[in-house]
């Protein structure tokens, strides 16, 4: 019973006879409707045309007489239009003759009726069936403006003018009738079209049921019917070569599918297979105009090593595994990819392309600052050992020496813990940014305790703090580098602005997202050259006078990384009475 073929409730041709009947139903009503539509605007447009020459006549002859009642009628009975109203109104609205209406004294006005508005603004205006407020008819308004007033004329909707408006049938009646020929020219196309397939669509059951099949069938001598034959020899190729296409498939799937780079499959004479848009997006990058199809980068002087790869080795038999794969690094426009070239069995290649700029950069910058940090760490530990060395050296050394060589030992240590307190803090800064815990932090109570901490160095060098910020300044973010911000901003004052001058931060913005301060002293401020690079790690502006105040070189630093991991951006410049500014935000 599991062999028994099922036939549908409605045969192919039944199918297409009905979709193409459908699509023409659907295409004939969209254009019967169309152009009843169309006819129907046609029709409003010559009614508004005729009625607007009214006006113009009505205002040439007022022009000319004036307006009275006898000058209005006599232009009624010109134009010998039944039922025609004619309004005069000013540019406030009020009416000033209306041809219905003696007493046009206690008429409202009328600047609400919308052909009067669009009168007035554009010059014309039109209300195509509209209510009057004053007779309670239902008129078509067309209105001009002129100068000094506006003139409307209108025509009440008797079923003359709903004739008039009406829109023709006899395009939908013909339209009806070509329809129904067609079903009948359609149901004899398709039936004969339904039966070809029908012996098709039993062929291709049997075939997919692994049935006996009938190749030898005959098919009906028409188009569709030698088609069928060769769909027929050429099912008998594809089962043979099912296999290897399955495989190819499977290979394009996998690489698509897990490839995080612009990827790419060329057949041996270079022609693209497939390629995704992150591969197109990068050949972009690294040509100098615009590229739309892949297999451009075979054109690319910088993609000269795998296309020499390429032709030596494709379409090489007994090629072993290790020649299937060539990688080069490409450097163009400020960006580093690695790409990389794989050979496949049947001749077909595939080139990859990754984007390493920031893998590349991390490292030069991992490198620097490890020979940044190397140098840094170097001078105190040399100072601490030639301290040492000189106090085991000399048991006998006078206590006044002695004293002062521990101090110096004992600076030099402090200078130490520092600069391994700021490395801690940008490595805490750069590794781990989501592990950060963050909480509530007033910045007014924060400022307080930093103003407290520093009392005594501000009070040695005469300095002063000035902070004008509200209470209700809250940042979400972590208290401990949050403080340091503070803290590095305000050290670095207290070390380069000089004596009797003056620190002040504000809170100049507090907006629903972020807070934006203005940090600034009365120093000497910064060289312009070096604005740029104040931000750098270990980046020193003087450098033997930054050794000698005891600066690490890291504070700056540690605070645009701060800025920057709590959502913030920040600027430094000179201020035009001295000093040096800072402009930064932090999100709420």
């Amino acid at each position: 019973m599991s062999d028994i073929i099922h036939k549908p409730k409605l045969s192919f041709h039944q199918k297409l006879f009905l979709t193409i009947v459908s699509t023409f139903l659907v295409f004939i009503f969209l254009i019967s409707s169309f152009q009843y539509q169309r006819e129907k605007e046609f029709r409003i447009d010559l009614m508004t045309e005729q009625i607007q020459s009214y006006n113009n006549i009505v205002y040439e002859d007022i022009s000319n007489k004036g307006l009275s009642d006898n000058s209005i009628n006599s232009i009624i009975n010109f134009l010998n239009v039944k039922n025609l109203r004619i309004t005069i109104i000013d540019y406030s609205g009020k009416v000033l003759y209306d041809s219905d209406i003696k007493d046009v004294q206690n008429l409202p006005n009328h600047s609400d009726r919308p052909e009067f508005r669009n009168a007035l603004s554009t010059g014309s205006g039109v209300s195509v069936r509209r209510k009057s407020e004053t007779t309670g008819e239902t008129f078509f308004y067309a209105a001009n403006r002129y100068p000094n007033y506006i003139i409307r004329c209108s025509l009440p909707y008797t079923n003359t003018l709903n004739k008039q408006l009406s829109a023709d049938l006899d395009f939908i009646i013909l339209t009806g009738l070509l329809l129904i020929l067609l079903m009948v020219f359609l149901y004899r196309i398709t039936r004969r079209l339904g039966n070809t397939i029908d012996q098709l669509r039993l062929f291709a059951e049997n075939a997919d049921k692994n049935r006996t099949l009938d190749i030898d069938q005959q098919f009906p001598r028409n188009e569709l019917g030698e088609i069928s034959n060769h769909i027929v020899g050429l099912f008998k190729r594809i089962s043979s070569t099912r296999d290897d296409l399955i495989v190819e498939r499977e290979k394009l799937i996998t690489h698509l599918q897990t490839a995080r780079e612009g990827l790419a499959v060329f057949s041996p004479d270079k022609k693209e297979i497939i390629a995704n848009n992150q591969f197109i997006q990068y050949i972009n990058l690294i040509s100098d105009e615009p590229v739309q199809a892949a297999s451009y980068m075979f054109q690319l002087p910088e993609m000269n090593e795998i296309n020499l790869y390429i032709q030596q080795n494709v379409g090489k038999k007994g090629l072993i595994s290790a020649l299937k794969r060539q990688s080069a690094q490409v450097e163009k426009n400020g960006k580093v990819f690695h790409v990389q070239c794989i050979i496949f069995q049947d001749s077909s290649f595939e080139v990859s392309i990754t984007d390493v700029t920031q893998f590349e950069e991390e490292n030069r910058l991992k490198r620097q600052l490890t020979q940044n940090i190397a140098h840094e760490l170097k001078t105190p530990v040399s100072s601490i050992q030639g301290y040492m060395e000189t106090i085991i050296a000399n048991p006998e050394l006078p206590a006044e020496k002695l004293q002062n060589f521990v101090q110096r030992s004992y600076l030099q240590s402090k200078r130490l813990s520092e600069l391994l307190r700021d490395i801690s803090t940008l490595t805490r800064i750069d590794e781990a940014p989501k592990m950060i815990e963050k909480e509530d932090v007033k910045i007014g109570q924060l400022m307080e305790q930093l103003a407290g901490e520093l009392e005594a160095e501000m009070q040695q060098k005469n300095m002063k703090i000035t902070t004008d910020i509200d209470p209700d300044v809250i940042v979400h973010g972590n208290q401990s580098l949050l403080y340091s911000i503070f803290r590095n901003l305000m050290d670095n004052s207290l070390a380069y602005a000089g004596e009797n001058t003056e620190m002040v931060l504000t809170c100049f913005r507090n907006e629903t997202g972020s807070c934006f301060f203005n940090f600034y002293d009365t120093g000497a401020g910064v060289a312009e050259e070096h604005l740029n690079r104040i931000f750098e790690r270990f980046y020193r502006v003087d450098k033997g006078r930054t050794r000698k105040l005891g600066g690490t070189g890291l504070g700056l630093a540690i605070v645009k990384n701060a800025v920057i991991l709590h959502g913030g951006t920040i600027s430094a410049k000179n201020r035009p009475e001295g000093g040096l500014e800072f402009v930064f935000s932090l999100v709420k």
